[in-house]
């Protein structure tokens, strides 16, 4: 903490004594015995109290191979290549993702940001190229122009996938809050993985036939606009992890949105809202009878183009067995 930067305790006092201890400090493990120490050391002789509330450490991050990065071993790649082919939003988001956020040491991988895009970058793009694709079919097919309906309104849409997308929105925005409002920041990247697998694994590879006008134009405006809000709301949350990638789409996004900020940086973090918990348990338990048949099927050689005759789920909860045979019947139906 600044004491003497400041000129306290001789001016600033109450600047000072407003901001003591601070709220977080960040370093490596490094300065364990270093900087971290010697900040404990001055706040207890001179406060009795330590000088910070929260701290950041991360760990040491190392050659592919264990062994401490050398430039004489160049046994590690460019930074400046990584961020070319991959770029800075992967990297931050595989670092982020990594023990070296838990204070722990992390062997350097450029296949490892690779896989950042291939399984998060590449699957959220295309869910929102998939949204203009066929918010521009709307108008080349001779209808008005797509408008986001809005957000009130579609909570109250009785598709049970718009429901359960949009509490899940919700328990996104909740989760990412408070574990940042805890600075556990190893804590918040996995959740919002998983989140962005589901939109594009279950709501969208669900409600194609939707999202593409199949089932009439104002289901497929519901649904657009659902998958609009849905995007919009996890591009402010993960603003702050994916700043470059975020900024590109809600440049593209905030064109039928009116008043809205000029760039997601000025935008606030969106603000908690209804959720629904049994809709998401609901949907969770469609996806573990999906998975559980998908992997009986490997087992018997049996390929998805096989219909199968009948199946039967065996489950002492009764509210179980009332979801899948419930309004979700024909989601599992479809997948299997």
């Amino acid at each position: 903490m600044p004491y003497a930067y400041i000129h306290y305790p001789f001016e600033n006092v109450a600047l000072f004594e407003n901001n003591f201890p601070g709220h977080f400090v960040a370093e490596g493990l490094d300065q364990t015995r270093g900087w971290f120490y010697t900040l404990i050391v001055l706040s207890t002789a001179l406060f009795g109290k330590p000088s910070f509330r929260n701290l950041i450490c991360n760990g040491i991050v190392l050659a592919e191979d264990g062994k401490k990065m050398s430039k004489r071993l160049r046994n590690y790649p460019s930074p400046s290549e990584v961020i070319n082919d991959y770029g800075a939003d992967a990297l931050r988001l595989y670092m982020i993702n990594s023990p070296v956020v838990r204070a722990e040491p992390l062997c350097f991988r450029k296949d490892g940001v690779y896989g950042v895009v291939k399984g998060v970058f590449l699957p959220w793009y295309n869910a929102y190229r998939f949204l203009v694709q066929n918010t521009k079919r709307l108008e080349i097919e001779g209808f008005s122009p797509f408008i986001a309906i809005d957000l009130s309104m579609l909570e109250n849409s009785s598709n049970v996938l718009d429901q359960w997308i949009n509490s899940a929105t919700q328990s996104l925005v909740h989760f990412v809050r408070q574990e940042m409002d805890g600075y556990r920041l190893h804590m918040v990247v996995p959740y919002p993985l998983k989140f962005l697998d589901s939109l594009t694994n279950i709501y969208v590879r669900f409600n194609r036939k939707r999202l593409e006008g199949r089932t009439g134009e104002e289901d497929c405006r519901t649904a657009l606009s659902t998958l609009y809000h849905v995007l919009l709301t996890s591009c402010k949350a993960m603003a702050p992890f994916t700043p470059f990638f975020t900024e590109v789409l809600y440049q593209n996004l905030r064109k039928v949105c009116n008043g809205a900020q000029e760039s997601i940086h000025y935008c606030s973090f969106p603000e908690e809202g209804k959720r629904g918990e049994r809709i998401e348990q609901s949907v969770s338990r469609m996806m573990t009878i999906i998975d559980l048949a998908h992997n009986i099927r490997e087992r018997h050689n049996k390929p998805l183009k096989t219909p199968l005759r009948e199946m039967v789920v065996v489950h002492p909860d009764k509210d179980f067995l009332d979801d899948i045979s419930g309004k979700l019947r024909e989601g599992i139906c479809a997948a299997l």
